[in-house]
């Protein structure tokens, strides 16, 4: 299984900018030829033509050419001949939706655990491809009909972390919220990434890249820093 799972796609040098040399070399590495199939569905505020043509514009420089899934005819087949799948972010519960009242979301999950396609996803997109959505950072704005997602992790994701608590905020840190989770989820653990890292997972295993330290959130347990490089997360 091959994925590539950023916390963030903007950032001060540009849009996914930061994470061009990332996907430039996870392109590389796929066999097959053709471009990769781009899922908008997590926009909300703007166009799905809009923000294809975003990410086309981005990702053409890394080596990857993208076609929109709203924009083919069938979107099933299209799918199932992809060798990339690209998953914007956005709104976690309308990805969701929108996948699942499609018919999608099985087929997507099938094709990346086979090894048949690889997978990117960003802030929402990333969250799809935990077991769960219940670690996003979004607000529920439509009923998605279940929290279950992609699976392709054994562990919940929680992008755009930071536990800034700013003067006179009353509201919960993002450490006390995925504390919260962890205490009514005992089973599951939750890795959080700061803006600029990512996750990449292929036959080597599971790697940290990115200039920050991701941290680690299981049971009642103190959260724990992980350094960029191969992960061991038992």
């Amino acid at each position: 299984m091959n994925a590539l799972l950023l916390s963030n796609s903007a950032s001060d040098a540009g849009y996914l900018t930061h994470a061009r040399p990332w996907l430039a070399e996870f392109a590389s590495t796929l066999a097959g030829s053709g471009p990769a199939l781009f899922v908008p569905f997590a926009g909300v505020t703007r166009s799905w033509d809009d923000y294809a043509q975003q990410v086309a514009d981005a990702l053409l420089p890394a080596g990857i050419a993208t076609r929109a899934l709203h924009q083919e005819a069938d979107p099933a087949c299209a799918l199932a001949e992809a060798r990339l799948i690209v998953v914007g972010g956005g709104n976690t519960f309308q990805l969701l939706r929108e996948l699942r009242r499609r018919g999608l979301l099985a087929l997507i999950a099938e094709r990346v655990r086979a090894g048949h396609a690889a997978y990117v996803g960003w802030s929402a997109g990333a969250n799809l491809a935990s077991p769960t959505i219940c670690t996003t950072n979004d607000m529920p704005i439509v009923d998605p009909g279940g929290f279950d997602a992609l699976d392709l992790l054994p562990f919940q994701i929680n992008p755009h972390y930071t536990n800034a608590h700013p003067p006179g905020h009353r509201g919960e840190t993002r450490d006390q919220r995925l504390a919260e989770f962890c205490a009514l989820n005992p089973q599951r653990m939750v890795l959080a990434l700061p803006e600029g890292d990512a996750l990449r997972l292929d036959a080597r295993g599971l790697a940290l890249l990115g200039p920050h330290d991701a941290m680690l959130f299981h049971g009642g347990l103190a959260p724990r820093a992980l350094a960029p490089g191969k992960l061991s997360l038992g």
